[in-house]
């Protein structure tokens, strides 16, 4: 059951009319997984309540270039962070439906008629109890559409709000117990290794975690592991996956994987060593076993592959339901991305680019598109020292002045207390730009010319804490 506050209820109530009485509707939405599900959540609404509406995936920078054109705009998944002063005019109604910090106060007046749903107004945390599309989600409930609660679990795990807990919390738990009720989701405890259901085993293996194991980016490692703990890697011809161990030998490597993990980290880190390799795993049961839609996590990557290569619309489609062309080209562009994320890495391993500071190490990735700096940060966090968080430069591109940050670190710094999100705010604002995000995922925009003092601040900003 979702529990919320009154004036929570309030302000759902005062969206679900502004929907209802509306005809011409505009959704700018975000381009990563949350913000390109948040959209198709509210464009399957919209669908069903047959309104007129269009859809347009904006990153942050471009919403200072918009104008309200339409009778009714919906802001979903951003908004919230950003000043809409120019935007709102005295003949618009805007409806925001946000999870990020927000700089207005609730209830604040501006031009025209502005509804503003937000879960830090309600003292909830954005970050990892609801997203943007369990916000929109929240919405398309009160029109009783409770069948698309799935695409709120897969947003909350697109936005990693389920990795610092290893499972659902807040409105999320919710949002998943209904889908749990519909047969939508299956949940359970599992090992927290990526590629459940389409990676052979020994391949998954080689990319768990980001401390560098003898089994890390080594399949004849992970094959040698796997024969010592007597888990076969192949059903006759056909290679096994996660899905496909039995809980007796997902055991076995759980307990084998704390030990390596054990030796390898510090003693204060220890007691954290469980939570990086066990959690919550998400299984989407209309969807064929095997496939890449099967699983929350390889179905967010997908979205994402969609999204940062600019084919959001291929993501939509399938969203709301294309499991034919929609489903191969999303499936092609996977391909294309994975070969793009292989080739930038082999870039930054080959030039030995990674470039080790006191507290931190970074790369600079003008090679790099902007929309997969964090990904590629995050995946060659393996190489580097996972003591220190990593960050990524690119230009912003497209035109736009500045510099794109991306920060990616291990589970085990922010377990310990350090929150890069906030810490990545406050260093970007002193340099001129702007930031934010999760502890463990975040990144800002900077101006041009200010990445050494940047990197300056944020390197003393660690002293003794890492």
């Amino acid at each position: 059951m979702l529990e919320s506050d009154n004036s929570m209820n309030l302000s759902f109530n005062k969206a679900h009319e502004l929907i209802k009485k509306s005809e011409d509707i505009k959704i700018y939405t975000h381009i990563d997984c949350d913000g390109v599900t948040a959209g198709a959540i509210l464009s399957s609404m919209l669908d069903r309540l047959e309104k007129d509406h269009e859809i347009e995936f904006i990153s942050l920078d471009k919403i200072d270039d918009l104008k309200a054109e339409n009778e009714v705009t919906i802001f979903s998944d951003l908004g919230s962070g950003q000043d809409l002063t120019e935007f709102c005019t005295s003949a618009s109604k805007t409806l925001i439906l946000d999870h990020h910090p927000p700089i207005r106060k609730i209830g604040h007046s501006m031009n025209g008629e502005l509804v503003e749903l937000n879960p830090h107004f309600h003292n909830i945390d954005g970050s990892y109890e609801i997203s943007g599309g369990g916000m929109s989600y929240l919405l398309a409930r009160t029109f009783g559409f409770q069948d698309l609660s799935w695409m709120g679990v897969l947003s909350a795990v697109g936005d990693m709000q389920n990795s610092f807990n290893g499972k659902m919390v807040g409105l999320n738990h919710g949002i998943l117990n209904e889908s749990i009720k519909h047969q939508l989701v299956e949940s359970k405890n599992d090992l927290a290794i990526y590629g459940r259901q389409t990676r052979p085993i020994f391949v998954a293996l080689s990319y768990f975690g980001d401390v560098n194991l003898p089994i890390t980016n080594n399949k004849t490692e992970c094959l040698l592991l796997l024969n010592k703990l007597d888990i076969p890697t192949k059903n006759g011809r056909k290679h096994r996956s996660l899905c496909d161990l039995s809980v007796e030998e997902k055991g076995r490597l759980f307990s084998e994987l704390v030990r390596m993990l054990s030796l390898e980290v510090p003693s204060k880190y220890v007691k954290y060593v469980p939570k990086l390799i066990s959690g919550d795993s998400y299984e989407f049961l209309e969807e064929e076993k095997y496939s890449p839609l099967r699983d929350a996590s390889e179905f967010s990557t997908a979205v994402n592959a969609c999204g940062r290569h600019n084919h959001h619309k291929v993501a939509l489609n399938v969203l709301k339901g294309d499991r034919g062309a929609g489903l191969d080209e999303m499936e092609h562009l996977a391909l294309g991305h994975r070969r793009y994320l292989a080739q930038k890495m082999n870039w930054i391993r080959g030039d030995d680019r990674i470039i080790p500071l006191n507290n931190i190490q970074y790369f600079e990735g003008s090679e790099i598109k902007s929309e997969v700096i964090g990904t590629i940060a995050g995946m060659i966090l393996s190489y580097g020292d996972w003591r220190k968080p990593i960050i990524g430069f690119t230009p912003i591109g497209e035109d736009k002045e500045g510099i794109k940050v991306s920060l990616r670190c291990s589970r085990l710094l922010a377990y310990n207390g350090i929150h890069f999100g906030n810490l990545i705010r406050k260093v970007a604002k002193k340099v001129g730009g702007t930031g934010g995000g999760h502890s463990v995922a975040c990144g800002a925009y900077i101006p041009e010319g200010s990445t050494d003092k940047f990197l300056n601040l944020f390197d003393e900003s660690l002293k003794g804490l890492i």
